[in-house]
């Protein structure tokens, strides 16, 4: 029996006290990610109350996979554990590594250069905000600051992926069990996002009477084409990836070598993807979006499910109340943002509300729930072209940039 559980992983007996465990090997863990995310997107398409609050399916999933393993562990008859730390590390880098190659020049100037200020402005005051808010929270609350980092702009802004990114950063300076509660942090923050932009774009559009454009239409909608992808691009745009997050390690060594900050690998792939897709275009050499977001959208959806199914909620317990007071007070502040900073800087026009939403999406989560929002609100009163198509992309970019960065020299300071 030993022999046949050999090939799936290892098993250690109990002993000393501690419950037997078994580690499952990586293409095993792999199978159960795969379980995760067709589960989570048969529940979805199941669900309309999760329809319409845009929760992403492998949340969904690896919660309840993640909630069975740690019931299974609390019993006491089995500790259960998966090896995914190198396939969530490249899964990480290559989705980072796109969202990075979305960044393009031609966008900013179209959009107009004073807009884009004002976004990356409201990003990085948004960001910024955040973490001091959640520290003078933790601070009453009697939490370790670097975990309330963890449930501020770590988490919020920057989602599942950077909190997961410096959790185990975080931990190296001091703050146990900083990168499950982070993650924790994150996947409420998706739910909160979700449940906070359609209500903040409504109240907007509906206190200032706003109204869409009616011929602001994108020309893919109006002709109903739908985009059809090509192997052999697919494999290119695979391959070049794979390349640039090479080159992204050379980046990432300049910029984890700066004194007093803590730089995540997939920072590295950001700057290449931008850096790549701005030459590329400079010097008129082909690539292909689609196949590239196809890349982007498959590594998130594989990502996300590989860390909600690995958190250990046992080991959420000691924090739960401090870090739901910390995330009451993100919310709020999210919702007051979106209304009275994003709306007046963005324009105070119907565009200026769609893009409120957007921001309460990432600002508690992450891109794709700003999309998310945007889509909803769009869908109900009217679309903007540059709210879709600059706006969360750019914001993103911003944050990925600016929120790295600032938790790295704010953590610093903080456990000196």
């Amino acid at each position: 029996m030993e022999n046949i559980l050999g090939y799936f992983g290892t098993y250690t007996p109990a002993a000393d006290g501690a419950i037997a465990s078994f580690k499952f090997e990586y293409l095993s863990a792999l199978g159960f990610a795969a379980f995760v995310i067709f589960l989570g997107r048969a529940i979805v398409r199941h669900s309309k109350l999760l329809q319409k609050y845009a929760i992403p399916a492998p949340v969904v999933s690896g919660l309840i996979f993640s909630l069975v393993v740690s019931f299974i562990k609390m019993s006491g008859a089995m500790a259960f554990s998966f090896d995914v730390t190198v396939m969530k590390d490249l899964c990480q880098n290559l989705f980072f590594l796109c969202v990075g190659f979305g960044f393009s020049w031609k966008m900013i100037k179209h959009a107009g250069g004073k807009l884009c200020v004002l976004i990356a402005v409201g990003a990085c005051l948004l960001i910024t905000l955040q973490d001091l808010l959640g520290v003078a929270i933790g601070n009453l609350v009697g939490l370790h600051p670097l975990l309330a980092l963890q449930c501020s702009s770590s988490a919020m802004s920057g989602g599942v992926g950077t909190a997961s990114a410096f959790g185990p950063i975080f931990e190296n300076m001091g703050a146990p069990e900083a990168t499950t509660i982070g993650v924790a942090a994150g996947t409420l923050g998706n739910i909160m996002g979700s449940l906070i932009g359609g209500p903040v774009a409504a109240f907007l559009i509906s206190r200032h009477g706003l109204k869409a454009d009616p011929n602001d239409r994108p020309e893919a909608v109006m002709s109903g084409e739908a985009t059809r992808l090509d192997n052999g691009r697919m494999i290119s745009m695979f391959a070049m990836c794979l390349l640039l997050a090479a080159l992204g390690m050379p980046i990432y060594m300049l910029l984890d070598s700066i004194p007093m900050i803590e730089m995540p690998k997939f920072i590295g792939c950001l700057f290449a993807g931008a850096i790549a897709r701005n030459v590329m275009e400079a010097f008129h050499i082909k690539f292909y979006t689609p196949e590239v977001d196809a890349i982007e959208h498959m590594f998130l959806e594989l990502y996300l499910a590989l860390v909600l199914m690995t958190i250990d909620i046992t080991k959420l317990a000691p924090v739960a109340g401090q870090m739901g007071v910390i995330l009451i007070g993100q919310a709020i502040l999210m919702a007051l943002f979106g209304i009275f900073v994003s709306y007046n800087m963005f324009g105070r026009d119907y565009g200026a509300a769609v893009m409120a939403a957007g921001n309460c999406g990432w600002g508690c989560g992450s891109g794709p729930n700003a999309v998310a929002n945007e889509k909803a609100v769009m869908d109900q009163y009217g679309w903007h072209n540059i709210a879709w198509v600059l706006y969360p992309s750019f914001a993103v970019i911003i944050d990925d940039i600016y929120n790295p960065i600032f938790l790295s020299l704010f953590g610093s300071f903080l456990v000196r």
